[in-house]
């Protein structure tokens, strides 16, 4: 291969794979303006990240195994095709309801391109020149998804949220001309790929069914028959996923790699890790944005220094395995974490950056540093080398489904103590039962919910910072259950992981490349709320 076409590989994957981690870091801190101007309930916020990280989570195993098996260039070009006509539908949507159906659309296209960049580099350069670039390729990506926040910000404040989508599409332009021209095609040619559809079918219908039961139960309750029956149906079809995974002999996730309980003990740290991470980012741009009345640029800026420290010491944090094992990073890391996300509780709704935010953001950037390169170089070195691939696949499946999981659930939590603390407040303020009944309409929007146009004065005043101080302590309550779940990881750690017989070395190709996933990943889940504020 000519250093010409290798340039051209190179601008192509990266591109295509920042159109991926671009959406991620921008959409939430989107999520406040579209909430308004689509006169949108929280649940219908939810279902517009749910729905794309559903449809990716579920799917991004099988897309790679379709690169494979039809040709990495095709399926790759496929997903960005989608993904950037899912992006042009979601720029034009009239409802909120058009949008979820785009994002979901979209999640499929990022479940072919994701892992099909990483995947064309591989196949396409040799070994002497793989690891350099993979290098580059995290490198770049970690650039556009730290500059990511501070793009969709400003897009936000100075044109519209439709903006954050629009920018997909002259991306994808370039990225399909240069693979019509100078990306070769490649495949598994001498070897049999059988694609697990069922398996990708159930994990798909059983998370959809849990998180829609979960989502719905702010509307209808808890203790309805729909809302259980989605719950407990979708539990069902996931055991039967796990069922099909144990008896089909090519299964999109091994179980086979759980025997190891560092392999298990890793993707349990990843599971509550990931959880807490992806809760706080969904709301923290409310708080941001909607409490603390931040532009959505300083929202995006906010959680600049996060990304920016996690990017600067993965190196440092990946030699820390080398000189202590993999146990203490990955106790020490989750429970700097712990205490970042108990930092993010302080805050009332009032106060400068510098004194509220800024402390929390810099100390889960380091407990995060600590982490991410560590926990990479564990999940590979519990396995054997020809399915460290897999194993770095099923890894980044967990922490995403962790963030799917995690809105849903702490997003009952949030209304239902974001209720109760306003319900405080209207008896307080002895409130007659129109002003009531009017302010009863907006509680599904929690954060954006707003006063009567008929009430004004000090009572208008009070009630503003009522509905500012319900949202405080509902995202106080989930920033404390963060940090017990980083605990929680933290534990998992030091009762499950071992010194693996081999790690692989930090500066190695597979590391380099599967620590670009899970650390870029990281910058797309922790950015998505500032972007995940």
């Amino acid at each position: 291969m000519t250093q010409k076409n290798s340039v051209w590989i190179l601008i192509a994957t990266i591109l295509g794979s920042s159109m991926a981690f671009i959406d991620g870091t921008v959409v939430n801190v989107a999520l406040p303006q579209l909430q308004v101007d689509l006169n949108a309930s929280v649940a219908s916020v939810q279902w517009v990240v749910e729905a794309y990280g559903l449809l990716l989570g579920a799917l991004i195993l099988v897309g790679g195994s379709l690169g494979d098996l039809y040709g990495r260039k095709r399926i790759f070009g496929l997903g960005v095709a989608m993904f950037a006509l899912a992006s042009i539908w979601c720029g034009f949507a009239a409802n909120i309801s058009q949008l979820i159906v785009a994002r979901a659309i979209q999640g499929v296209g990022g479940a072919l391109l994701t892992p099909g960049s990483l995947s064309i580099i591989r196949a396409t350069f040799d070994s002497s020149q793989r690891g350099k670039a993979i290098g580059l390729w995290s490198s770049f990506s970690a650039i556009t998804t730290a500059l990511g926040p501070l793009l969709g910000g400003w897009l936000v404040q100075t044109a519209s949220w439709r903006w954050v989508f629009f920018i997909n599409v002259p991306l994808a332009v370039i990225v399909l001309i240069v693979l019509l021209l100078h990306v070769p095609e490649t495949r598994n040619e001498d070897q049999k790929i059988r694609l697990d559809w069922l398996g990708a079918i159930l994990t798909t219908l059983g998370l959809g069914a849990l998180v829609y039961g979960l989502i719905e139960s702010n509307n209808l309750g808890l203790g309805n028959p729909l809302v259980q029956g989605c719950v407990l149906g979708g539990l069902v079809v996931l055991a039967a996923f796990i069922y099909v995974e144990y008896r089909n002999p090519a299964p999109m996730m091994p179980l086979s790699l759980f025997r190891s309980p560092t392999f298990s003990g890793a993707n349990l740290l990843t599971l509550m890790l990931y959880a807490a991470l992806g809760g706080m980012l969904f709301f923290l741009p409310f708080n941001l944005i909607s409490i603390h009345h931040y532009p959505p640029a300083a929202a995006g800026a906010a959680f600049l220094p996060f990304t920016l420290m996690v990017f600067s010491l993965s190196r440092w944090s990946g030699g820390l395995v080398t000189r202590y094992g993999p146990r203490l990073p990955l106790v020490v890391g989750p429970t700097i974490a712990a205490l970042g996300f108990i930092l993010f509780a302080l805050p009332g709704i009032d106060g400068s950056y510098w004194t509220t935010f800024f402390p929390a953001i810099i100390v889960l950037g380091l407990g995060m540093s600590v982490t991410i390169a560590p926990l990479v170089t564990t999940v590979l070195g519990a396995v054997e080398d020809r399915y460290a691939g897999v194993a770095s696949g099923v890894n980044n499946a967990v922490a995403r489904v962790a963030g799917l999981l995690a809105i849903a659930v702490l997003g009952i939590l949030v209304v239902y103590t974001f209720n109760s603390s306003l319900d405080s407040h209207l008896v307080a303020l002895h409130v007659s039962p129109t002003v009531r009944h009017l302010i009863d309409a907006q509680r599904s929007r929690l954060a954006n919910a707003e006063v009567p146009a008929s009430v004004s004065g000090s009572l208008h005043i009070a009630l503003q910072r009522a509905i500012a101080e319900s949202f405080v302590a509902g995202f106080r309550l989930t920033m404390f259950i963060c940090a017990l779940l980083a605990l929680t990881s933290a534990l998992c750690a030091w009762l499950m992981i071992s010194p693996p017989k081999k790690l692989p070395e930090h500066t190695g190709e597979n590391q380099i490349g599967d620590n670009a996933c899970t650390q870029t990943y990281s910058h797309q889940q922790l950015s998505e709320p500032v972007g995940r504020a």
